[in-house]
């Protein structure tokens, strides 16, 4: 597997002539920010040697080299699940693409179900920590120590100082916030009323299918990230409505033109 990452990234190094400060990953119906990007390359996933292919709704499949914020970035439109019957290794094969790319910093984003009551449909979340609940961990298997240690430590997974930038910027923007914790699963049903109140009970803010592979995975390799998620449907009793795929993409496009307000400035200061 290595040797197919150092592949890729020779072969996109090859490609753009383009050294990457920062990696993006844009979740479901947040392509968008990528409007904000001053493109200088756009590789389809499919002309990639060795990258997996977005099978989903709202994930168009291209990797963005550009400008955003002053900092050289590189974007990914469109991300990779379990449940797209990916194994944990191809889903985080970008990751560590981009980080022999040579970024030092990753920012995800997604779109999730809120479970804390005080939450509301189209509200932001800051990520301060994650619950991995899907079956199964990128690092399983051999150790890639090209990247990290065997037992990588995961007491920060969301860089403190990055989530401080955040709220600054927020704050300054008059954009509203909440802060909390992202549980994944595998998917790709959304979750029953009993299972929305699990995850409120093991101590999540949200739940999605997405995320926490991709940070563990850039933990792993020393890179320092930063996720935010856009509350597209509500889990909390009471408020628990049937929700489409195309209700997710709906409100994600709504809220996110507040989060690229956030991430864009947050770039320009890393």
């Amino acid at each position: 597997m290595y040797d197919q990452i150092k592949a890729t990234a020779a072969f996109i190094k090859e490609k753009t002539q383009f050294n990457p400060e920062i990696g993006i990953v844009l979740g479901t119906g947040l392509g968008g920010l990528v409007q904000e990007i001053d493109i200088a390359h756009t590789l389809p996933y499919e002309a990639i040697p060795n990258f997996p292919l977005s099978t989903v709704e709202g994930h168009t499949g291209q990797l963005i080299f550009g400008k955003l914020g002053g900092k050289n970035v590189v974007a990914m439109k469109g991300r990779f699940h379990f449940y797209e019957g990916y194994t944990m290794q191809q889903v985080v094969f970008p990751i560590r693409v981009m980080k022999l790319l040579g970024i030092t910093h990753l920012i995800v984003s997604n779109a999730s179900g809120g479970v804390n009551p005080y939450f509301e449909i189209g509200d932001l979340m800051i990520i301060t920590d994650h619950i991995n609940m899907l079956p199964g961990n990128p690092l399983i298997g051999k150790n890639m120590t090209e990247f990290g240690p065997r037992f990588p430590d995961m007491s920060e997974a969301y860089d403190k100082a990055l989530v401080t930038l955040a709220k600054e910027v927020a704050e300054e923007n008059k954009i509203s916030v909440q802060e909390g914790v992202y549980l994944a699963l595998s998917g790709p049903t959304f979750e029953t009323p009993a299972e929305y109140r699990m995850v409120r009970v093991l101590g999540a803010d949200t739940v999605g299918m997405s995320t926490v592979p991709e940070v563990i995975a850039a933990k792993h390799a020393g890179l320092k990230c930063f996720g935010i998620s856009i509350i597209t449907d509500l889990g909390v009793p009471g408020k628990i409505v049937e929700v489409t795929h195309a209700d997710v993409q709906h409100v994600a496009a709504l809220a996110e033109k507040k989060m690229t307000v956030i991430i864009k400035e947050m770039i320009r200061r890393v």
